[in-house]
């Protein structure tokens, strides 16, 4: 649910165009996920001021806007946020904000191309928000933080230019070495199970079957008819491990696991994925490129075959 009240507060800063004094000379950015927020920090570093909304372990799918967050976004020269309903609860204040045309916002995932999106069953023309699980995707994003960077700051231009094209020639080394680490599962037993529907770009780059508990969104519950099927499937397949996530309640995960084992079948929990969000800045999954080290190797760890 909205808060009716911060909502109208940004708007009226909006429409207003009230400001609050800014002494730092540099760029005032707002990046609302932690994915987004590296991209930003790695090609800008000390060019910008850097706001990321949501921090280690918060769910975007069900976020709302602190006041904080709203006083921010009023004085951010650039906000780029994810789109594709990732962040459903702060959909109407971006929809205001790009109405009133005085603050770029721009929804970066919203960048890869229409063909290169998967379809998310429960609406027609509604996609996976979830598209930074896989960098070859995600190259399309760098892209359209760069461009923005640019359009408010052109004097940084060829620092922006150089440091994506770093950035860029890094999510393909980043690749290459997650595509080996994940051919030491065998195809048939890459069957990754997770607590909700985030990781369906990276089985299709890697070559994973996914099942979730919950669906795309986690504002939608989990059903006693969904963790029987995935519990089904997890006994005839023998998975010997599924994975909870740093932004979801282990519960579901926790069900699934309790309803195995009652079934004959034990199954582990092989670790914690991070779907929605970077971990701690001080750890190694702090940054986009430590986070989908770390899932990879969680993963690999977990369902590889002994000696592999």
């Amino acid at each position: 649910m909205y808060l009716r009240l911060g909502l109208i507060l940004t708007i009226l800063f909006i429409l207003t165009g009230c400001t609050t004094p800014v002494t730092d000379s540099r760029i005032r950015v707002v990046a609302t996920t932690g994915p987004i927020g590296d991209i930003v920090q790695a090609i800008a570093g000390d060019r910008v001021a850097l706001r990321t909304m949501l921090g280690p372990g918060i769910d975007p799918h069900t976020y709302v806007a602190t006041e904080s967050d709203l006083f921010a976004l009023q004085e951010a020269r650039l906000i780029l946020y994810n789109g594709l309903h990732l962040e459903a609860g702060l959909a109407r204040v971006f929809a205001a904000i790009n109405r009133s045309g005085r603050i770029p916002a721009i929804a970066v995932a919203e960048a890869v191309p229409e063909g290169l999106l998967l379809r998310w069953e429960e609406g027609d023309k509604a996609y996976d928000p979830h598209v930074w699980h896989d960098p070859q995707r995600w190259r399309y994003a760098v892209e359209a933080v760069r461009d923005a960077l640019i359009a408010v700051d052109p004097a940084g231009s060829a620092i922006y230019r150089q440091r994506s094209e770093q950035y860029l020639t890094e999510l393909q080394t980043l690749d290459t070495e997650l595509r080996a680490l994940a051919t030491r599962i065998p195809p048939e037993q890459r069957i990754l199970v997770t607590a909700h529907d985030a990781f369906q770009y990276f089985g299709h780059a890697y070559g994973f079957r996914v099942e979730a508990v919950q669906g795309i969104s986690t504002a939608s519950e989990a059903s006693a008819a969904d963790i029987r099927a995935l519990t089904e499937l997890v006994v005839s397949n023998r998975i010997p491990a599924i994975f909870v996530e740093t932004s979801v309640s282990p519960r579901t995960i926790e069900a699934v696991q309790s309803a195995a084992r009652a079934a004959g079948h034990e199954v582990r929990v092989g670790g914690e994925l991070f779907s929605d969000s970077l971990g701690d800045p001080d750890s190694p999954a702090g940054t986009y490129f430590g986070m989908m080290r770390h899932n990879m190797q969680t993963i690999v760890a977990a369902l590889a075959p002994a000696g592999s």
